[in-house]
């Protein structure tokens, strides 16, 4: 029988208020098996209700303005990352080895990105909302769950 050896770590952020007892999961993982961890944020795309929004004020730029923001929310995003990795692990660390931020479902972008980087393990919060029912498992971790091929590392995120 063979025992898994994890090279690769897959951390998965909202960069909530709640997650860097996640991410400290993911790195504890990472220093027990010399591995490497990726950070990535995923972004989801704007919903029907902005778009008619954006589509009353600028019926012809919406597809313009729509690419504009997300472009500008990535950027901010990736800064975000790089900052809270420097927080946590400080400016000489080479732990983290990658740090992306994406467009998309979370569940189904953090199962993609995860086969296309072929990681070992899968490190997310168990849910980021604080309203009713965050005591539940949320809809990305529970989703990720059921479609991933690999180990998923689920940490109960405390209020």
């Amino acid at each position: 029988m063979a025992i898994p050896r994890f090279k690769s770590i897959l951390y998965a952020t909202d960069l909530g208020k709640n997650m860097r007892p996640v991410f400290r999961h993911a790195v504890s993982v990472a220093e027990q098996y010399q591995a490497k961890i990726i950070m990535l944020h995923v972004a989801q795309p704007l919903g029907a209700t902005g778009r008619a929004a954006l589509e009353l004020y600028s019926p012809k730029k919406v597809k313009s303005l729509e690419h504009d923001a997300m472009k500008g929310i990535l950027e901010k995003m990736q800064k975000r990352l790089e900052k809270f990795q420097r927080d946590e692990l400080g400016e000489d660390s080479t732990l983290v080895g990658k740090m992306v931020a994406v467009v998309g479902d979370p569940a189904e972008k953090i199962w993609k990105f995860a086969a296309s980087e072929d990681v070992d393990l899968i490190v997310v919060g168990s849910h980021t909302g604080s309203g009713f029912g965050s005591g539940f498992l949320g809809s990305t971790a529970r989703k990720l769950i059921n479609m991933s091929d690999r180990p998923v590392l689920v940490v109960p995120i405390k209020k």
